[in-house]
């Protein structure tokens, strides 16, 4: 009789094993298969432009900006040489939109990325969330 329970319990256990396999390859499959871009999000991007602007230029940058499909809102500083525009990325991507720019226009401008340092100090309010707390003391511990 202790052989026929121990054959159950070990043949429940393989069992229980095995379906708890199926059911995290499943889970990663569905995880990590790439998602559609949803049409509503915005995302914000900068250039930097090289040459030396007055109002004139600004207005000519924005309206060709306005005129990309895409394109959400733009403001152009003259005064610090930079485009800042937000846009769907379902519709056009930033190196389309920049590209574009350089290519019909004369101010040749290039995209700003943070670095990891400028991405790190953006947001003060991360650094006080529980959230954050507790990822930071997590990833510290291992």
């Amino acid at each position: 009789m202790k052989k026929g329970l121990l054959k159950k319990v070990l043949a429940g256990a393989g069992l229980t094993f095995g379906l708890l396999v199926v059911v995290l390859c499943v889970h990663i499959y569905i995880v990590t298969r790439p998602k559609p871009i949803p049409t509503d999000m915005r995302i914000m991007a900068r250039v930097d432009l090289k040459k030396d602007l007055n109002k004139d230029d600004a207005a000519k940058i924005t309206t060709f900006l306005y005129q990309q499909k895409g394109i959400d809102h733009v403001l152009c500083n003259p005064a610090g040489k930079l485009v800042v525009f937000t846009f769907y990325p379902a519709k056009t991507s930033a190196e389309q939109i920049i590209g574009n720019l350089n290519l019909n226009l004369p101010y040749n401008g290039s995209r700003f990325l943070p670095s990891k340092e400028q991405m790190a100090s953006g947001c003060p309010v991360a650094a006080t969330s529980f959230t954050y707390k507790a990822y930071h003391f997590f990833n510290h511990l291992f």
